[in-house]
């Protein structure tokens, strides 16, 4: 079995955990592990019904879509061994000993990223390492037992061009103490990192915010939350209220909702919000489809759902995939101001802010005067190779007219 592709733009996973072992029977479609990328975590079923034979991947271990993970005895039918051998030869995935000892050449040149990463860290020559795997294959196991067996060289620096391809790490400290703790850096927090410092270091980023005065807008959800909460089963925040407000925007600015793509931009036709997700460990972005389509209630449902998914861990891959404009709730926790990082290949994302009363100065037909009015901060971050200050500038002034035109009277729930 191969590495699955559980996301449209998904090129790699990390087994995170094995839900089988070597001599374990296994029926098709039952889940075998628990595989983790950039867009979600999901357990992999088993292509086949037959005796796991070797786990070739580790677990924590990352390795690219279609890489082998794994080899499977297919369980035969006896219909299937009466049939013509040349056939039941070619379907079967645990060839004869002789066939395999031609195979084994090409199974031991083949190594995982974690082995090949092991090797350039401590200048390891690979084709002297014996390899414990299905035809000679080279495990990381191997490659770490080579090197508590004192046979390696000083580490030296990778050449540059492997050196291009390896994710930026940051230097160790020095300081570590002895009461200090150090925790793996493994799970959705090793891919929240690798995603993290792919877009900052490939994106070029842009940042811009502007205030709006949702004076009214409160007022407006004062009046409605406790109907809301009686009649729908739960609760009324703001938040649906600035993505009704977010994917008007997008309508009426398209350039936004768009993606870089190598030699070209592309412009997006569904409005497909990603939503920022925090549990205790780790940070979610599931998406809520056509979401342009759905009025604040269903907006604020699709949310309150997605979110219950998110912190139960039952979010899947259909959950995760096709955002094309990410929306982050940072005035949840009390921050005022923030630089949010792009979600890749995504063009742009838009920070909503805690709400704030503070004095303002208000133009009346008696001049200026001093009042108290609740204000927020929408922080917008953009991709510059797809968006210039202008065009996000005018997507902002309508998430702010439109905002500040909520109120009692024009704006409907339902």
């Amino acid at each position: 079995m191969t590495m699955p592709q559980l996301g449209e733009s998904v090129t790699e996973g990390t087994i995170s955990r094995w839900l089988v072992g070597p001599g374990d029977t296994v029926q098709k479609y039952e889940p075998i592990a628990e595989v983790l990328t950039d867009k979600v975590s999901a357990e992999i079923p088993s292509s086949y019904t037959g005796t796991i034979e070797q786990l070739l991947v580790d677990e924590n271990e990352t390795v690219a879509v279609g890489v082998d993970i794994c080899t499977i005895v297919e369980e035969a039918s006896s219909e299937a061994e009466e049939s013509n051998k040349e056939i039941k030869t070619e379907q079967n995935p645990n060839p004869p000993a002789k066939e395999q000892t031609k195979a084994e050449p090409s199974q031991k040149s083949r190594y995982s990223p974690a082995v090949v990463r092991l090797a350039q860290e401590h200048g390891l020559d690979l084709t002297t390492i014996s390899g414990s795997g299905r035809g000679g294959r080279i495990t990381r196991k191997d490659v770490e037992a080579y090197i508590a067996s004192n046979h390696t060289s000083e580490p030296q620096q990778p050449p540059a061009q492997a050196k291009q391809q390896e994710p930026v790490r940051s230097t160790p400290s020095q300081a570590i103490a002895a009461h200090d703790q150090e925790i793996p850096v493994t799970g959705v927090r090793k891919a929240i990192a690798e995603n993290m410092v792919k877009s900052k270091m490939e994106v070029p980023h842009a940042w811009t915010m502007v205030e709006v005065d949702v004076t009214n807008l409160v007022k407006l959800r004062d009046k409605k939350k406790a109907a809301f909460k009686e009649q729908e089963g739960i609760s009324l925040t703001y938040f649906p209220f600035f993505m009704k407000a977010c994917v008007e925007a997008l309508k009426e600015f398209p350039e936004i909702n768009a993606q870089w793509n190598g030699t070209t931009i592309v412009r997006k036709k569904d409005i497909n919000l990603s939503l920022a997700v925090a549990t205790e460990d780790a940070l979610y972005v599931p998406v809520i489809h056509q979401a342009d389509e759905l009025t604040i209630k269903g907006l604020a449902k699709k949310a309150d759902e997605l979110a219950k998914k998110a912190r139960t861990g039952k979010l899947t891959g259909a959950d995760m995939q096709g955002g094309t404009f990410t929306l982050n709730n940072t005035g949840s926790f009390g921050s005022i101001l923030s630089q949010p990082i792009i979600n890749s290949p995504q063009a742009a994302i838009l920070s909503v802010e805690s709400i704030v009363k503070r004095p303002v100065v208000r133009e009346t037909e008696e001049g200026d005067v001093i009042a108290i009015r609740h204000m927020v901060n929408l922080c917008l971050s953009l991709d510059h190779r797809v968006l210039d200050g202008l065009v996000c500038g005018r997507f902002l002034a309508s998430m702010k007219r439109r905002l500040e035109q909520m109120n009692e009277d024009s704006t409907s729930i339902y």
